[in-house]
């Protein structure tokens, strides 16, 4: 397999731009905006393909905040890149998804301990057949121990995620929820998790995913601006407090 020197989608002046603890919105405006908002002393690292990194400090501690993209090539890519050339050891996906169980409300986080997929995506990337991948048991301990010190214990839940190849607004997403076997209680859908956490597992590293609910199939509540951009930034308040642990 050719892999090569030098990554190919993230750029930086020197390595040790690139921290070893990272958090990964899908969207590269968002990284922007933790990095403005949350982090000390931060700095534009990469813009390769308008991806955007950052790198600054939050709790004393370097921390890199980097956009994904979207849909698991997109993740894999730049989680392969952060890990094998930059030796990142810890990624917390944080980004938003759909609840397609009632324990969880609009506005709450869902923390993945398994990702279901039913895609091939593992099968291509190193012949791994299981559909199920298991997120860090360390830094979920770490997330719901931060979360009760941040008293928000009750918005935060522990469960399965499915991740999808598409969008699911704009599918009969439950034709989809219906062939998943019926052992797994899946608690929300989204688009990148398991991808992370399978070139996580697969490289020694460590990886979960949190991710807030926008929506949901039980409820018709649509969040204002203001109440989406809180529990946003609550996620991302217990990212960063738990992975600079």
């Amino acid at each position: 397999m050719f892999i090569g020197e030098e990554p190919i989608h993230i750029k930086v002046e020197n390595k040790e731009d690139i921290a070893k603890i990272v958090l990964m919105p899908g969207d590269p405006l968002r990284a922007k905006y933790i990095a403005e908002e949350f982090l000390t002393d931060a700095k534009l690292v990469t813009s390769v393909r308008n991806m955007l990194g950052f790198t600054g400090y939050y709790n004393g501690l370097k921390v890199t905040v980097m956009g994904s993209g979207m849909g698991m090539p997109s993740m894999s890519i730049y989680a392969f890149e952060l890990i094998h050339f930059f030796g990142v050891k810890k990624i917390i996906r944080i980004g938003t998804c759909g609840a397609v169980s009632p324990k969880a409300g609009v506005g709450e986080i869902l923390l993945s301990d398994k990702v279901y997929s039913e895609s091939n995506f593992a099968y291509t990337y190193n012949d791994y057949k299981d559909h199920v991948v298991k997120a860090s048991e360390e830094l979920n301990r770490v997330i719901k121990t931060t979360a009760a010190e941040l008293g928000i214990s009750d918005r935060v839940h522990e469960g399965m995620l499915t991740t999808m190849d598409v969008y699911g607004p704009y599918i009969d997403y439950d034709r989809v929820l219906n062939r998943i076997p019926s052992e797994y209680d899946i608690l929300g859908e989204e688009m990148e998790a398991f991808a992370l956490i399978h070139v996580a597992n697969s490289l020694n590293a460590e990886a979960t995913a949190m991710a807030t609910v926008a929506d949901s199939k039980f409820s018709n509540i649509v969040m204002s601006i203001e109440d989406r951009q809180k529990s946003l930034n609550d996620m991302i308040k217990l990212a960063l407090e738990a992975i600079t642990k």
